[in-house]
């Protein structure tokens, strides 16, 4: 009788723990959708800020339910927190989306759209140590090995990223017409054919497009690693068979 509370406990961690890894896999890419259609579309802007504000909201709750697990484990409840402040602040920066793309040439709100980009950024490198200390406290030595490579290998991605990003941030802050030299001076200095110079002009155009294809990879990868350990926690609760 005296290990029921425990076990009850537990049982309802792991419950909330499932929810919330849910909620994170199914949310994580509807929050890129949502919030790059808001920015830019044209449909969503007919509901104002709704749209971003319950992506980015769905993704503070699903943290929020994962900090029921192991709340002695202090690692694994700092990483958490360090991805829920920064879910929170993407939830508070996210209405800015709507707002710039009704006044895209404001000063204020292009920075602030900006400062979004790099916190969703960093909330995903943020995510990754999150899902690597989770799979480190279950049973199943595979997946802990699997979840540390393909975070490090995410964390890597989108750093280089959030590099990339912010260079080009500092050049256009600089002067508007830097990037366009920089890539100017590429094409003199690189014995490139005659036939990619339309191609990356093209590219050029496109920078928006290429980040979000740019995203996907990392999204896709924290997607399948959430997956996998949710379908060990339900498979060690209920058996294979659940």
């Amino acid at each position: 009788m005296s290990e029921t509370p425990p076990n009850a406990e537990l049982l309802g961690a792991l419950g909330r723990m499932v929810r919330g890894l849910s909620i994170l896999f199914w949310f994580l890419p509807l929050a890129l959708v949502v919030c790059t259609m808001t920015a830019l579309g044209e449909w969503f802007r007919q509901f104002g800020v709704v749209p971003a504000l319950i992506v980015t909201a769905a993704l503070c709750y699903g943290l929020s339910l994962l900090c029921h697990f192991q709340k002695q484990e202090r690692p694994w409840i700092a990483a958490l927190d360090r991805a829920r402040f920064l879910a929170l602040v993407n939830f508070g920066l996210s209405p800015f989306l709507y707002w710039w793309s009704r006044v895209p040439s404001h000063h204020f709100l292009t920075a602030v759209v900006q400062t979004l980009i790099f916190t969703g950024l960093l909330f995903l490198i943020c995510l990754n140590p999150v899902l690597a200390r989770l799979a480190a406290m279950l049973p199943d030595e595979t997946l802990r090995h699997e979840t540390r490579l393909f975070t490090s290998l995410n964390r890597t991605w989108l750093v280089i990223i959030l590099t990339a990003l912010s260079a080009y941030a500092l050049m256009l802050r600089l002067d508007p017409g830097m990037p366009d030299r920089f890539i100017g001076w590429i094409l003199r200095v690189t014995p490139l054919p005659q036939q990619a110079v339309p191609l990356i002009a093209l590219l050029e155009r496109g920078r928006v497009q290429i980040f979000i294809l740019l995203a996907l990879f990392p999204v896709a990868m924290t997607m399948a690693l959430i997956w996998k350990i949710k379908e060990l926690i339900l498979a060690s609760v209920f058996g294979p068979e659940h």
